[in-house]
């Protein structure tokens, strides 16, 4: 039976100051994010992970560094990045990019998936490329695989690991190191037990949406 833990990683500065990172800003978690990586390996450190799967960004395996340590098996892969925010991406919201943000998003959620904010990418081409990573999952011959991933991307993949349209991703919230777990079904369908679980984190570290 295969089973994927799926994480988000953990806090950075720019999410602490709304600044917006996107694919094309590679930042490094601080503080606040590599204390949270490090509580989640305490509590997940002695499960027999095969693999561990990141994104192609720094973020995401400085958030599961200690398994990386560990020795166990590690690859990037760009299909799981964060969605490109275009000409935002770096750049602290303003009235009008966040007006901007949410009527695009609103409309992904109404089927208008080609909408893109900022000139970036659209959830359309997003969910090809998430699919893409489902895709190869089942042949995997890890039984137990650790991805680690990013906020909107997250949400994408998990709505259609879910077997769900891409235009359905906005009723799922997320947070730093949130974790989703999802095992493969004997009919090819993957069923999840935990939705942005945080159980891991201690109170002060459960910073809510960021």
């Amino acid at each position: 039976m295969k089973t994927v833990y799926i994480l988000r990683h953990g806090q950075t500065d720019f999410n602490l100051k709304g600044i917006v990172q996107g694919s094309g800003v590679d930042s490094s978690l601080n503080d606040t994010g590599r204390t949270q990586g490090k509580h989640y390996y305490e509590k997940y450190r002695e499960l027999p992970f095969g693999v561990v799967l990141t994104s192609g960004l720094k973020r995401t395996w400085e958030t599961v560094a200690g398994f990386i340590d560990a020795g166990i098996p590690w690859e990037r892969h760009l299909e799981i990045n964060e969605m490109s925010w275009g000409t935002h991406e770096g750049k602290k919201g303003t009235e009008a990019s966040i007006a901007e943000y949410q009527s695009i998003k609103d409309g992904w959620g109404l089927g208008h998936i080609d909408g893109r904010i900022g000139g970036g990418e659209s959830a359309r081409e997003m969910g090809v490329r998430l699919q893409k990573f489902i895709d190869h999952l089942p042949e995997r011959e890890e039984d137990l695989i650790l991805i680690c991933s990013h906020g909107r991307a997250m949400c994408g993949l998990v709505t259609l690991m879910m077997g769900r349209p891409i235009d359905r991703m906005n009723e799922l919230t997320h947070s730093n190191t949130g974790l989703w777990r999802a095992t493969l079904q004997d009919d090819g369908n993957w069923h999840f037990d935990l939705q942005n679980d945080r159980t891991h984190l201690p109170a002060e570290l459960n910073t809510g949406k960021w």
